[in-house]
């Protein structure tokens, strides 16, 4: 287990980036998910009940770390309109801390209580949504995403009224784990306002502490948005890669460390289909999951527009490296979706197209499909042989096969494991996630969901994407 190293570093920042505030009190806490394994990273995995509660429930400062939780100031495009009135609203910065790698994170909150930005909301977070979002980290974490980790959500004996689930309904406060919540919009916020001295000391915090790499370059703007605009490419190609749509990528969600967080209605896509969306409200589709890297592209530029007051010399040269970045990990990320080692770049962008040429029109489900063709040719027995035969039939699937062969395993061994000699793989469509979240509704019945979390760590095992 890692030692605890508490490292509050925002504060440094000064006055104008954040806000000190007071969390919410609850009528109760009640534990319903506590991440041990990454409590254990950051050496916080032996508290005690007691003072897990305290600390995450009632949010009593850690030891060496901030005094009060700090809400942070920011900005943002919302599906393309310019809004200066947003910060966080129902959540806030608790604390920093080193991981066992060296790395600055912070753990903030979701739900704990109004603060200056809450613009009329009560603060909250509803018991489905926390639930939803352990879901989402936990099974984007097991197919290899950088993301944020739900870090814990407590039940707070709350009823709230919302207009799009069925109220009232209860609440909980989540926790989360993550490398920074420096957003885009925290950059525009202050280019917005042309603060230029605050925009610099943001640029140079962010330098300092989340890319270090960069220290001492001539043209620092520039090299700072090439290096975010690799790092969001990277993450976007994993969303691609794992059939997941954020839902919504606006520019106060796109974090500057490339780390995917902040999930709302998020889903996954059941088959190949550019269109889907997971917001109910993306009535043009802006955010659906074939334009995604368009949008985190455009994000991209907004920030470049945002630093240009800094420095423009290369901006344009930086964001042009963002379509190259996300078809190199495209082409990583489905070949090692499909457990095989790469073979050269024009050969896996050769195989990329024909997964999803034969994905597009077969309509077989993505998991089913990267399921089957684990290991890569290894794999053939078992998907000629299972629930997705009839779909490994005519030209579009030949031509797939064909540019598989000469593709070896990168994780030897695999499909001797328990998951793949199973027949069934592990998904979190929409229909499942309803389907968890009922017996607690009814029946405060957490089986399925405890049951659900195990499956789906079992599948980063099997991936060797799981956390030791």
């Amino acid at each position: 287990m890692s030692e605890y190293h508490p490292d509050p570093r925002t504060p440094s920042l000064g006055e104008g980036f954040f806000v000190a505030v007071e969390p919410a009190r609850f009528p109760r806490a009640r534990l319903r998910f506590r991440n041990d394994l990454h409590a254990r990273s950051v050496g916080l995995g032996a508290l005690t009940p007691e003072a897990w509660e305290a600390h995450f429930a009632r949010f009593e400062a850690l030891p060496g770390n901030l005094p009060r939780p700090l809400a942070l100031r920011y900005h943002g495009h919302q599906f393309g309109v310019y809004n200066p009135n947003l910060g966080d609203g129902r959540g806030f910065l608790f604390a920093q801390l080193r991981d066992d790698r060296g790395r600055l994170l912070d753990l903030g909150t979701k739900g704990s209580g109004q603060t200056p930005w809450s613009r009329g909301g009560d603060g909250r977070l509803t018991l489905k949504g926390g639930v939803r979002e352990v879901l989402a980290t936990e099974m984007l974490e097991a197919l290899g995403v950088d993301t944020s980790k739900t870090f814990s959500l407590f039940e707070t004996g709350e009823s709230l009224e919302r207009h799009d689930e069925p109220s009232p309904t209860r609440a909980s406060v989540l926790v989360r784990l993550s490398h920074g919540h420096v957003r885009v919009g925290t950059f525009q916020c202050f280019a917005y306002r042309d603060d230029r001295a605050r925009l610099q000391r943001l640029l140079d915090f962010c330098v300092e502490h989340y890319h270090p790499a960069l220290a001492g370059d001539r043209a620092l703007p520039a090299a700072f948005l090439r290096a975010v605009a690799e790092r969001c490419a990277d993450t976007c190609a994993r969303w691609m890669s794992a059939g997941f749509v954020h839902g919504v990528l606006n520019t106060d969600n796109l974090n500057i460390t490339g780390e995917s967080f902040d999930y709302g209605p998020w889903r996954f896509n059941p088959t190949c289909d550019r269109a889907f969306t997971a917001a109910y409200f993306d009535h043009s589709g802006l955010y659906a999951y074939g334009r995604q890297p368009q949008a985190v592209q455009w994000s991209l530029a907004r920030l470049a527009e945002a630093l240009a007051p800094l420095g423009a010399d290369g901006l344009g040269q930086a964001l042009d490296a963002f379509q190259p970045a996300f078809n190199n990990a495209f082409a990583r990320a489905v070949c090692q979706r499909l457990g095989v080692t790469p073979l050269g770049h024009d050969q896996d962008v050769r195989l990329v197209d024909t997964v999803y040429t034969f994905l597009e029109t077969s309509k077989l489900s993505l998991d089913r499909f990267f399921f089957d063709w684990y290991s890569g040719p290894a794999s053939e027995p078992r998907a000629l042989g299972g629930a997705g035969a009839r779909a490994y039939e005519g030209g579009g699937f030949l031509t797939f096969r064909r540019a598989l062969e000469g593709y070896a395993p990168a994780n030897p061994g695999a499909l001797e494991g328990e998951y793949f000699q199973g027949d069934t793989p592990c998904t979190m469509v929409i229909d499942e996630v309803e389907g968890l979240w009922d017996p607690i509704a009814r029946a405060d019945d957490w089986s399925r969901f405890e049951a659900k979390v195990a499956s789906v760590r079992a599948l980063g095992q099997a991936l060797k994407n799981a956390s030791a």
